[in-house]
């Protein structure tokens, strides 16, 4: 593998909401934060007619609406960093003009490099990695980092993936799953493999059950081709929920490092048992409320009929030592209740209790204890513990769960909240591969999804309808209910 720390980085799909949101807020923040290399030269490129000045001034304009004015530094300075080119990607007219562009912005040391980051139609996927070749953006000290959606099933994803490699070695591609980036997701892993306290007890014989919730407030949002091709099990499982799984699953790593950290991940996916029909739900949503405001239905909003889930639950199984018996509850939809994402980890009960009549005069009981990881819209650790509620008891001990909790941003004060994106972009740019998933874990994550979707052929099944504002159709909380398990909400 060749290390450099590219002083070039070329985006593609520069003029897009991506782009506009994310990508340019954070290479903005980071340059505000001094961690961005000081030679590092930002050229962007899509089909836009713009030229340098209107692509500063399309950024300027991002910057502003998107970026809390703190966190923009002089922003004249990093506006400065950026340059443009426009390009039809689908031809390879340009490219030739856009390697001139991309040669003219390096500081012509044999020390730098090029990263790319590839936000486009998966369609333009394997017409952008032939221009580049055509053009000679794709040598050793090149690197490609792609953005999902990377195919609809594994045939697809192969494509693009055989299309990419063909022209990039593995140590050269970085798939972007935006969920690493967050810090919370990253605190996972401090959590488990920092703390002598839980790695003992992370496994079948204290641990009952593992939840997984993401939680969105919002309908189609303007992705209604793509989210009507998709559905929820694509959209979320397949990429952000099953890197959750791996996360909470893996084995501990021999170090932080890329190839460490995902060989632990991909042993997880691929133990994870073929779901079968009676162990998934899917649903749709209809017309209701969400926040006090009347929403439409998933049938008006795409304007016909679809069998399209924006819902789904799984109650998935991870078939090794560590795991065996232990249900992971997987959730997510679109027009819930509250936009959320988190992590339950239920222990069990403990064995025997000695506090009879501990619920008693203001006592909850003995509850088992558990621990809830806040990813969004609050990065927040809360581990309940049991304890004595205070007075003199002449009835037993009277107990009452008591939550003890760190919030992120009380912790760590003085710190900002970072977009996911900063810290993918600065590993992007410095060549570090291990918040990046590679291609035997998307591969294995597809090959799971997909044996869901054929069942679901097989079995005839279809969403089932729920009223906007609500926890999904009501099978999904039958789903947990039967195993005595109740949704956390």
């Amino acid at each position: 593998m060749t290390e450099f720390a590219a002083d070039r980085l070329l985006l593609f799909g520069a003029t897009g909401d991506l782009s506009r949101r994310k990508l340019l807020p954070s290479l903005c923040a980071l340059d505000a934060d001094g961690l961005l290399p000081e030679n590092l030269a930002i050229i962007g490129t899509a089909r836009s007619d713009l030229d340098d000045a209107g692509f500063r001034d399309m950024a300027r304009a991002a910057l502003e609406e998107f970026l809390p004015a703190e966190r923009r530094g002089s922003m004249a300075t990093f506006v400065n960093r950026l340059s443009y080119q426009q390009l039809d990607a689908s031809t390879l007219d340009g490219f030739e003009t856009l390697a001139q562009k991309v040669a003219a912005a390096g500081t012509g040391s044999d020390n730098g490099g090029l990263a790319i980051f590839l936000s486009t139609a998966p369609s333009l996927f394997g017409p952008t990695i032939a221009g580049l070749e055509h053009a000679g953006l794709t040598g050793e000290r090149v690197r490609m980092c792609l953005e999902k959606p990377l195919g609809t099933d594994l045939g697809t994803s192969a494509q693009i993936n055989d299309a990419v490699a063909a022209a990039f070695s593995e140590d050269r591609i970085f798939r972007i799953d935006h969920y690493l980036g967050k810090e919370t997701v990253q605190n996972l892993l401090a959590l488990r493999f920092a703390n002598i306290l839980f790695e003992p007890i992370w496994n079948s014989n204290v641990i009952e059950h593992v939840q997984i919730t993401v939680a969105e407030t919002v309908g189609l949002e303007g992705r209604v081709t793509f989210y009507d091709d998709a559905g929820a099990l694509r959209d979320m499982v397949q990429n952000h929920m099953l890197q959750l799984l791996a996360l909470v699953a893996m084995e501990p790593p021999t170090s932080f490092d890329a190839t460490a950290v995902r060989d632990e991940k991909v042993k997880v996916l691929r133990a994870l048992r073929p779901a079968s029909a009676s162990e998934t739900v899917t649903g749709q949503y209809r017309a209701g409320a969400v926040n006090g405001q009347a929403v439409a239905g998933y049938d008006e909003e795409l304007g016909k009929e679809s069998a399209t889930e924006t819902f789904t639950a799984i109650k998935a199984h991870v078939d090794n030592w560590r795991w065996k018996g232990v249900p992971f509850y997987l959730r997510t939809g679109k027009r819930l209740p509250e936009r959320v994402t988190e992590i339950l980890v239920q222990f069990r009960c403990v064995p025997h209790s000695i506090f009879e009549g501990s619920n008693a005069n203001g006592g909850t009981g003995l509850q088992p204890n558990s621990l809830l990881i806040g990813i969004q819209p609050d990065e927040d650790i809360t581990l309940s513990l049991m304890a004595k509620v205070p007075g003199l008891d002449e009835d037993g001990v009277r107990l009452r769960e008591v939550p003890l909790q760190i919030k992120m941003p009380d912790a760590f004060v003085g710190q900002h909240r970072r977009i996911a994106y900063e810290r993918l972009l600065l590993d992007l740019i410095k060549g570090d591969q291990t918040l990046f998933v590679r291609r035997d874990e998307v591969e294995a994550q597809w090959e799971w999804v997909d044996a869901i979707r054929a069942e679901w052929e097989a079995h005839g099944v279809t969403p089932k309808t729920y009223a906007a504002g609500n926890w999904g159709p009501s099978a999904a909380i039958a789903l947990a209910e039967r195993d005595g398990v109740s949704w956390h909400e």
